[in-house]
């Protein structure tokens, strides 16, 4: 798929397609929506920024609202090694020494009016922000200078962050900070909506394996651990795998020596509660 832009044929990128559904808080989800919407035809849509612990569902929030909005979705995972030109446009040898002009995720939502989520955004350095001031306030354009094209935004884009609340990542530099709002903060889900999630990632679970996970991280997030419902999934996928495996194992021993794999031994500590 092509498209051409001031005399220079771009190549876009394939929207994601996730087998995703946000199970839990409705009050973020909405959020987010209001944040998106355009209430006059002089307002623009915000650029919202989704903040919490790793593995809280941010990136699976984003996707459902673009659905619900049933948008194209495009995901490009920031890391520390991301440039400029990895965020817009990148250039590509093909074949005697002609030039092939590739969009990333994000320049290909820009033009097909879909929704790009920038995943674990405040991993990427100030420079690489500083290629997305214009995108994110009321010019609503890039400009490309591998490519040497302005691009503007569709309409019916819109923008998401997800920034991990840890501290293995970048501040966000303030002239981006401003431009990232509102800050919607993404929670340890409570008992029931945790429950629910284990249940939507494995349908396949024995209840006693999923109620036993779930008492598991309750207990944790009360002692204010940092381990999240994807730990959870990962804790119950495993026991249930060894169970499959091995014949001499019972439920609590596997269970057991699936948190002690997936998290170490510090994580035991909350097992004995678990099975009191």
């Amino acid at each position: 798929m092509t498209v051409e832009i001031e005399g220079v044929t771009l190549h876009l990128a394939h929207p994601d397609e996730l087998p995703a559904r946000w199970v839990g808080q409705e009050e973020p989800l909405r959020q987010l929506l209001a944040a998106w919407l355009v209430i006059d035809p002089r307002d623009v849509p915000m650029n919202p920024r989704l903040v919490g612990k790793p593995g809280v569902g941010k990136t699976t929030l984003a996707y459902a609202a673009a659905k619900r909005l049933k948008r194209e979705v495009y995901i490009m995972q920031a890391t520390v090694d991301t440039r400029p030109e990895d965020l817009l446009v990148t250039p590509v040898i093909e074949g005697a020494g002609k030039l092939r002009y590739v969009a990333s995720p994000l320049v290909t939502a820009m033009i097909r009016g879909g929704v790009v989520i920038l995943d674990e955004g405040n991993r990427m350095s100030e420079k690489s922000w500083a290629s997305l001031a214009p995108l994110l306030d009321s010019r609503r354009y890039v400009e490309s200078i591998v490519a040497g094209i302005k691009i503007k935004a569709h309409p019916d884009f819109r923008f998401v962050a997800t920034l991990n609340d840890d501290a293995s990542t970048f501040d966000l530099p303030e002239y981006i900070h401003s431009r990232l709002q509102p800050q919607i903060l993404i929670d340890f889900p409570e008992r029931d909506e945790e429950y629910l999630i284990l249940r939507e990632n494995l349908p396949f679970g024995e209840e006693r394996i999923l109620q036993y996970v779930t008492e598991f991280l309750q207990q944790a997030h009360a002692a204010d651990e940092r381990y999240t419902v994807r730990d959870g999934i990962n804790i119950g996928r495993f026991a249930m795998k060894l169970l499959r495996e091995l014949s001499y194992i019972d439920e609590s021993r596997a269970l057991e020596a699936a948190v002690l794999e997936t998290l170490g031994e510090e994580a035991l500590r909350y097992v004995p509660r678990v099975r009191s």
